[in-house]
């Protein structure tokens, strides 16, 4: 099983530090991990650590992998200026550091990320002409068809109606479970983190403030502190947690 760690992990650009020693526990495939905190703390910066785009000091450490290339990403922005269908990007991104002939096991796996995240009928589309939650799912159907077993996605339900977030969230939780695959998705929506992740990373100035199971992270008064408002949880009917946010402080 694949298992991720970061150790006093620091990151900058040029002389101004970002990441300031990020330590965690051990991460295991087959977890969704929401990585939280408000605008500017450092999530996509610590992503581009991760997959060594930026240098720094402190250690990546990937246990328990198979795969030559176990990380996949996929990244906040999503414009796309190639002139390509979405059938033939999502190839593309299966085939990167593959040999060259694309093999029928490779079109079924195309097919099935599309499936999946409900976008076949935009296969023939080009992506151009998609509106900007449909690039959306298109990146990730480009980030799950490389079957990878780290899979980090930065803040892929910003531009998707409600309808296709839960969506997206729910097929993210499951594919975690059925390929024992570790998931790490930057999230703004807490209650999303809540009812789909199972741990939590919050980062506040760069820092990491807060590390566990989701439900013990999120807490009123982790909220009062870094998102400055007034809060409270409570389970619904059902035994979901459910975040009700009553004033900005």
């Amino acid at each position: 099983m694949v298992t991720l760690r970061l150790d006093r992990l620091s990151a900058g650009y040029g002389r101004r530090q970002i990441l300031a020693e990020i330590t965690t526990p051990s991460f295991e495939g087959g977890q969704v991990v929401a990585l939280l905190g408000p605008n500017a703390a450092g999530k996509s910066t610590l992503f581009r650590r991760i997959l060594g785009l930026l240098k720094g000091q402190g250690e990546v450490v990937i246990d328990g992998t198979r795969a030559e290339r176990p990380v996949a990403y996929m990244p906040q922005d999503t414009g796309a200026k190639a002139v390509l269908t979405v059938y033939e990007s999502v190839l593309l991104a299966r085939m990167q550091g593959r040999a060259l002939k694309v093999a029928a096991e490779d079109l079924a796996r195309v097919d099935q990320a599309l499936a999946e995240l409900g976008i076949a009928a935009l296969g023939e589309r080009d992506i151009g002409d998609l509106s900007g939650g449909q690039r959306q799912l298109v990146s990730a159907a480009q980030a799950l068809v490389q079957e990878p077993e780290i899979l980090m996605l930065d803040e892929p339900t910003s531009a998707l109606d409600l309808n296709r977030q839960i969506g997206l969230l729910t097929v993210l939780r499951r594919l975690a479970r059925e390929r024992n695959m570790l998931i790490l998705v930057a999230l703004h929506d807490l209650g999303h983190a809540l009812r789909f992740t199972d741990q939590a990373m919050v980062l506040e100035s760069g820092r990491l403030i807060a590390c566990g199971p989701t439900d013990q992270v999120i807490t009123p008064e982790l909220l009062r502190r870094v998102y400055r408002v007034e809060s409270r949880i409570e389970s619904c009917s059902k035994g979901w947690p459910q975040l009700i946010v009553e004033e900005a402080i």
